[in-house]
């Protein structure tokens, strides 16, 4: 649509049935002053949250909250209406039956119901769903929000005219309007199902993971990664060769899912990362929350005002997730730094390519791609510095995502270590060639910047401000001077730091008791997690160390050691990984923009996942291929 036909962000476009404002979503013209900070974009009703403003699921909540008295739960993206199987009555809690109908069905929509698209084209990503007013033979008409953004006609009270075709069986075909987009059909609260789509729980058996090894006479395939290229040259260099394993017995090996085991881990991952989201705007919405965090409290102003900059939002984070026949768990979100971002969406990829795997597809094809819009989302509008340590890992990590923010068109910058940075005769750090520091991407957790200055700040706020407490004469740049210098923008941002922590986990679980993709998490033993297995881990821990896992009987089954043993500890239930040959292989899928964005497999013989744990190959087949190994 012609920008300069939008209405700006928040104008009344008009007006649905039972008089519900339909409102401009066109986010470029949102007036700053007027919605200060992220907590503004939030749309509640009587205290009941109904989405973001003004998206189109925020419309169609508000709309059956005002005309029906029934909502609909949070879901991550539109499209997963349509599998929503009840809606909840406000006024007592119960649940409604929802009935969904493909497009086609002989069962018309009716004024009221829900019209949903699929994800693609127009609706890349998220899909869309919109209100139907009206319904003829010919015709439907709806109101939906964050599409074309006009004011409607004086005389018209829709937002759009979908044309219908009616086959000879009956069947109601509406079309989408949009070449690169499709109709899912659409959702009525009703108790007949005549005509309805059957939503089956798949075969829990799709939900194993199986293990493979590549042909005998490609296991010995020499070096596959390019030396030539910069971050393939730093990989091989960090694994002494094209490898993905330092264990020799996993040169062939790889892992498979099934596509429906990653449908299921992408609507988890997108729907988790919203609870995360909820969970950490409800923590800093609560000192008392906040302070279960063990964070330094002169911080917490920082991490506001970081939380209320809706542009400042994260690239990436990895979820962990056990996977099998038993369900899908997630065991935490890595919000800050998060690891195994080439291996995922590159490495893994070009080992399938020389090893001959052409089985199924590689899980990571999309990462970079995630990455690239991310990037180009972010606001940046001058060059990054990716600061990062020695480390080699860090090295080849630095360097891919590098790669993505040269594609995104922005120009980077990287720092190996603090050593070249500098003072300006403004006070103001700069690189070892003068140049302002002013985005940030690193490599290193928040944890650690932290670190360097618990012992130096106290209540007072300002303290960090570091122009005040050190000498720049004598002392160099350290690492929080560039972090938390409120004049630089930093991914993954300051408040990153609370769903990155593990004392969101039982926030999470008192949240979301019910959520079938979280673990019972609490801040202390009691007794109905006593009654089970239970895992120990420290709020603040990194590459798997300081864990405990405990058996039903409290006795202790495994454990690793690392930095964190003196901080402080949550408890989250125990549900194993599945074992395959002797590994126990976790599940990480990866967010870019707050979306999922591709996935990998990691593999240990300890019950306990690390940062030595190998990384192998995973690869998504078809469900009947899958099925045919059970033969």
């Amino acid at each position: 649509m012609d920008k300069a036909h939008k209405a700006n962000f928040g104008v009344c476009l008009g007006f649905g049935p039972g008089d519900v404002p339909v409102y401009s979503s066109d986010y470029d013209t949102a007036d700053k002053a007027a919605l200060p900070t992220r907590e503004h974009y939030r749309s509640y009703l009587d205290g009941v949250f109904m989405g973001y403003k003004w998206q189109c699921v925020e419309l169609a909540r508000r709309w059956l909250y005002i005309n029906k008295g029934y909502v609909f739960d949070d879901i991550a993206m539109a499209y997963d209406i349509f599998r929503l199987r009840d809606v909840t009555r406000i006024a007592d809690g119960a649940k409604l039956p929802l009935r969904s109908f493909a497009n086609g069905a002989k069962r018309r929509p009716e004024p009221g119901c829900l019209l949903i698209w699929n994800e693609g084209g127009e609706f890349d990503v998220t899909g869309h769903v919109a209100v139907v007013t009206e319904v003829f033979d010919d015709r439907i008409h709806v109101i939906e929000q964050n599409v074309e953004d006009k004011v409607w006609p004086e005389d018209e009270k829709f937002s759009r005219e979908l044309a219908v075709t009616i086959d000879g069986d009956g069947g109601y075909w509406i079309d989408c309007t949009y070449e690169n987009a499709g109709i899912m059909g659409w959702v009525i609260q009703t108790d007949e199902d005549t005509h309805a789509v059957e939503i089956v729980d798949p075969d829990e058996r799709l939900f194993d993971l199986q293990a493979a090894t590549a042909a005998e006479d490609t296991v010995d395939a020499g070096d596959w990664l390019d030396p030539e290229v910069p971050d393939e040259a730093a990989y091989m260099h960090a694994m002494d060769g094209s490898r993905m394993s330092c264990d020799e017995a996993d040169r062939g090996v790889y892992y498979k899912i099934s596509e429906t085991a990653l449908a299921e881990l992408k609507r988890a991952t997108n729907e988790l990362h919203a609870k995360f989201m909820h969970a950490t705007n409800f923590v800093l919405r609560d000192d008392n929350l906040l302070e279960r965090f063990n964070l330094p409290r002169a911080l917490w102003p920082r991490i506001h005002q970081s939380w209320d900059n809706r542009r400042n939002e994260m690239i990436t984070g990895r979820f962990d997730f056990t996977l099998s026949a038993a369900g899908l768990k997630v065991y935490e979100y890595n919000c800050d730094s998060a690891s195994c971002h080439m291996e995922t969406g590159k490495v893994q990829g070009l080992w399938a390519k020389r090893f001959g795997v052409d089985a199924g597809r590689c899980p990571g094809d999309s990462l970079h791609e995630g990455l690239v819009d991310a990037w180009k989302e972010s606001g940046v509008d001058g060059v990054v510095h990716i600061m990062q340590d020695r480390d080699l890992e860090e090295t080849y990590h630095a360097l891919f995502m590098k790669s993505a923010m040269d594609e995104a068109g922005i120009e980077t910058v990287i720092i190996k270590g603090i050593s070249d940075l500098r003072w300006d005769d403004e006070g103001r750090v700069t690189d070892k060639d003068g140049r302002h520091i002013d985005w940030v991407w690193k490599t290193w957790a928040w944890e650690t910047a932290l670190d360097q200055i618990r012992e130096q700040i106290d209540e007072d706020e300002e303290n960090l401000r570091m122009h005040k407490t050190i000498d720049r004469h004598t002392m160099p740049p350290r690492l929080v001077d560039v972090l938390l210098t409120p004049s630089v923008m930093v991914f993954e941002p300051l408040w990153s730091l609370v769903p990155s922590n593990k004392a969101i986990l039982p926030v999470l679980s008192s949240m979301y008791p019910e959520y079938k993709y979280l673990l019972r998490s609490s801040r202390t033993l009691d007794e109905k997690m006593a009654a089970g297995a239970y895992v120990v881990k420290p709020i603040v821990g990194r590459c798997g160390q300081n864990i405990s896992i405990f058996d039903e009987r409290q006795q202790l089954v495994d454990e690793t050691g690392g930095q964190f043993d003196e901080r402080d500890q949550i408890y989250q239930e125990f549900f194993p990984l599945p074992n395959l040959d002797g590994r126990n292989v976790q599940i990480c899928t990866f967010t870019a923009e707050g979306s999922y964005a591709g996935a990998c497999v990691r593999a240990d013989r300890s019950n306990i996942i690390t940062t030595d744990s190998a990384i192998l190959p995973l690869r998504v087949v078809p469900d009947d291929e899958f099925a045919a190994a059970w033969e």
